[in-house]
């Protein structure tokens, strides 16, 4: 009863509309940027440098990190494999697709969560959409109804995904019980929420780097060994993403659905939880952390999701479903296995023997581990943004419980019905941010423009709200006497 409710509302949340609204929200804001993600590119790199962490917010890397912890996930692993599935080689050229178009829309969110935000209680910045909608639309209510998804959706429906799948490729690898599985994570976690913020950027900062680097690399490994499969295995993305290939050629829809879904899934540009770690960095203009948090979104669909896709398609080991046929397969390469990380581990499997399936096993803890963490940080923000109207102190360490607790939970439940409250918290979110950043996307752009005019001019941008038509973000005098005092 409660999987049919879930289901049902997806197909509300996730209907043909937000598959347009992603994809032309994305393509409209790299119009209006000047295609920022193509002309910034070296900035981003270079950006990765800036800022310091203080005590009231953290580096721009450590953001980044904490970004990427929340985007480099089981969608990376598990997400591909889904959307190979059940919308064929293509769904990877529209995954590329929704992260180069929402690079832009990346940067817009992130780039409002600067501007406004605040500090909190401890000192620490703070901020996220229901900061921006607030004081950037003067509609509290919306940032009200924004606050409130995002607690249910990243302390509730999201966790589960990230320990359903890391069960499974334990389960896979090793034989591990989900049991098991389910009381290591559920102390591992317990240690480091417990610990507030700059422990999960501490944690982040050394975790991502590390696991997407190493699964970077092991994936070029896997296709340079299958070398010779590359040029027909681009071919045939692009042939199955344009419905041009003879046997996924009729599953077009699909495959724009599924790679556009899986897309926002993994790299999360336009869902609005990207805002969250931007605006808590410490820099001198708001335009920096949003060409950082740009940088974010390809590092996690054009390198870590490429690298899960031609890992299946140069090896083969990836299953197509037909559409017309719940038992039917267009392609079969796995059988006996459904579709997720076992996917990943079977191709892996076969090339590295006794332990490719270990490998992706630890990488999808990784992976998953450091995604939830972002999950709970993003569920304490917004509680604590509701608790400057109601007092809801006590509700921080019931979320620290009931988070757990989800995680315990799915990684017992089973994984359809896992993905199924994962894409309705992401659903749900994305439908409220994209909207609300549509009617605030002056400051943005023009954030944009001042941060290029003071780069022509030679000098390192700092910000002034005031100059820049933003009358209700007081915090930003005093940063950039903070700046100026030291550069001077």
């Amino acid at each position: 009863m409660f999987e049919t409710l879930v289901n049902t509302l997806n197909g509300w949340v996730w209907s043909p509309a937000l598959i347009y609204l992603c994809l032309g929200v994305g393509l409209y804001f790299s119009i209006r940027t000047g295609f920022l993600q193509v002309r910034h590119f070296g900035e981003m790199i270079r950006l990765l440098r800036d800022g310091r962490s203080s005590n009231e917010g953290v580096s721009s890397f450590q953001a980044l990190a904490m970004a990427l912890a929340g985007r480099v996930g089981t969608g990376n692993i598990a997400g591909v494999a889904t959307a190979i599935t059940f919308g064929g080689p293509g769904a990877l050229f529209w995954m590329w697709m929704v992260a180069f178009l929402g690079a832009s829309t990346a940067f817009v969110e992130s780039v409002l969560g600067q501007i406004y935000k605040e500090k909190d209680s401890g000192g620490h910045y703070v901020g996220g959409p229901a900061y921006y909608f607030e004081k950037g639309l003067g509609q509290k209510w919306y940032g009200v109804l924004f606050a409130i998804s995002a607690a249910v959706a990243c302390g509730l429906l999201l966790p589960g995904v990230q320990a359903n799948s890391i069960a499974t490729a334990m389960t896979t690898a090793l034989n591990v019980p989900p049991i098991f599985t389910a009381g290591v994570l559920a102390v591992i976690l317990a240690f480091i929420i417990f610990g507030g913020v700059k422990r999960i950027a501490s944690a982040a900062e050394v975790i991502v780097p590390f696991m997407a680097g190493a699964y970077i690399l092991v994936a070029i490994a896997v296709v340079l060994m299958n070398i010779g499969q590359l040029p027909e295995t681009l071919a045939l993305i692009f042939r199955s993403a344009f419905g041009m290939d003879a046997a996924f050629g009729a599953i077009i829809g699909q495959a724009v659905a599924w790679g556009v879904k899986r897309g926002v899934y993994s790299n999360e540009a336009g869902q609005g939880t990207g805002p969250h770690p931007a605006a808590a960095a410490n820099v001198s203009h708001p335009a920096k952390q949003g060409l950082v948090q740009a940088f974010s979104v390809y590092v996690d669909t054009l390198l870590v999701c490429s690298a899960t896709g031609f890992m299946l398609l140069t090896t083969g080991m990836y299953n197509v479903q037909d559409p017309n046929n719940a038992e039917g397969f267009l392609h079969q390469g796995v059988a006996g296995v459904a579709a997720g990380p076992g996917y990943v581990q079977t191709a892996m499997e076969n090339i590295m023997p006794g332990i490719g399936s270990i490998f992706v096993a630890v990488a999808l803890f990784l992976f998953a581990f450091t995604t939830i963490l972002a999950y709970y940080y993003i569920a304490e923000t917004n509680i604590r943004y509701l608790s400057r109207s109601v007092n809801l102190d006590w509700a921080l360490p019931i979320l620290k419980l009931v988070l757990i607790g989800m995680v315990v939970y799915g990684c017992l439940r089973t994984a359809d019905l896992a993905w199924a409250m994962g894409d309705l918290g992401v659903g749900v979110m994305a439908w409220l941010n994209i909207i609300g950043i549509l009617f605030l996307q002056k400051p943005a752009l023009a954030a944009l423009r001042d941060y290029e005019a003071q780069k022509k001019a030679g000098r390192d941008p700092v910000y002034d709200a005031e100059a820049n038509g933003v009358h209700n973000a007081p915090m930003w005098a005093d940063i950039r006497r903070d700046f100026e005092s030291r550069r001077g």
